[in-house]
């Protein structure tokens, strides 16, 4: 090759940049060390953007077309340098190939809890993860802030960053909602929606645009799941008294499974017989809390107007409340309906006379009994 061969092979005629990857944002042409040749064809497709670095400076951002490199398209850099030597002199200079494409399927999650206040649970921690797209819009403001002079930039050099920013800005955006946590599954919309538009000015700062964004799923801790769990379980059989029936009849089928039936999953005699009660327990009708006879001390069952023992009236009345008029048993200090005290006798605070008890007036000189 001669010297002449050599130094044509050093100047580059033909700047083009075909991406083969899915997730490169930046490419530098040519290698260091070679030189663009005034006159040199330019191609920059639909989706890139070409920026001329010279000496350090940027001189002038291409769009999508075919350009010849010349004074009449490069008029930045024709201010730059004086061309002492020709139209076809050759110069020195950084192209930058910007991919101005959406990168979709963008994911971000929580490697942390979110702690947050719920006015039912109290303080939770919550888990969140989804999808984001985003794209290049301001090459230049790209390049000082995050790529540099890297001379290949791909999307893992951002996205680190970028999920930091989500998260943070995700957990600012659900404390200031206040959704309460069985909701949130139905604001998920509204959510992904709000948290765009407050992430949208953070993306722009590196000269991105945060093109679309997603909310998955929130998902809440496992101890508040499996509550939530049991309170379904026990609103589709309407009490506890039916749902604990249905546990206990679901032990017994479960440990029916087991080699050797119930002997067989390590109950013995007398455990057996405890587990019986249990089940007779679970099984039985709940029943009416009954009374204690104010005479002899027996036990009288519910609604029983007199003690089975010693045949006395269990629950005998020696008036009314001097405050309510409630029924009060007899020798009673305080009213079991609104607990005032009961005096042993009352009298009339105008004339003086003992009033009954329970009465509105005196009988002596008419005054109300207050």
């Amino acid at each position: 090759m001669g010297i002449l061969n050599f130094i044509k092979s050093q100047f580059i005629e033909v700047i083009e940049w075909v991406d083969d990857s899915e997730d490169t944002m930046v490419y530098r042409f040519p290698v260091q060390g070679k030189e663009i040749k005034m006159g040199a064809k330019l191609t920059v497709r639909e989706s890139q953007t070409a920026v001329f670095i010279n000496e350090g400076k940027a001189a002038d951002v291409f769009g999508p077309g075919l350009y010849t490199l010349s004074t009449e398209n490069l008029p930045v850099l024709t201010k730059l340098r004086s061309w002492p030597y020709g139209c076809n002199s050759p110069f020195k200079a950084e192209v930058y190939f910007f991919n101005a494409k959406q990168f979709t399927d963008q994911k971000w999650g929580t490697e942390n809890p979110i702690m947050l206040r719920d006015a039912e649970f109290g303080m939770l921690r919550l888990r969140a993860y989804g999808i984001y797209s985003f794209k290049v819009s301001d090459p230049l403001n790209y390049m000082k802030q995050v790529s540099g002079t890297s001379g290949l930039a791909e999307t893992q050099g951002i996205t680190g960053q970028l999920k930091r920013l989500i998260v943070s800005g995700l957990t600012d955006l659900l404390g200031e909602l206040r959704i309460p946590a069985l909701d949130l599954a139905a604001n998920y919309d509204e959510i992904s929606e709000k948290a765009q538009q407050k992430l949208a000015d953070k993306f722009s700062e590196f000269g991105l645009t945060l093109v679309s964004f997603y909310v998955e799923n929130i998902s809440l801790p496992q101890e508040v799941e499996a509550m939530l769990d049991k309170r379904t379980a026990v609103n589709m059989f309407g009490n506890v008294q039916q749902y604990a029936q249905f546990q206990a009849a679901d032990s017994i089928k479960d440990a029916a499974k087991n080699p050797g039936g119930l002997a067989g999953a390590g109950v013995g005699l007398g455990a057996g017989a405890a587990m019986g009660s249990v089940f007779t327990q679970a099984f039985a009708q709940p029943q009416q809390q009954g009374s204690v006879c104010p005479h002899c001390g027996a036990q009288t069952p519910a609604g029983s107007k007199f003690c089975p023992v010693c045949g006395k009236q269990a629950q005998p009345t020696g008036g009314k409340c001097v405050k309510c008029g409630a029924a009060i048993a007899a020798k009673a200090k305080f009213c079991p309906e609104c607990g005032a005290p009961q005096a042993a006798e009352i009298f009339c605070k105008n004339c003086g006379a003992k009033l009954e008890s329970g009465a509105k007036f005196c009988p002596a000189c008419g005054n109300k009994v207050e």
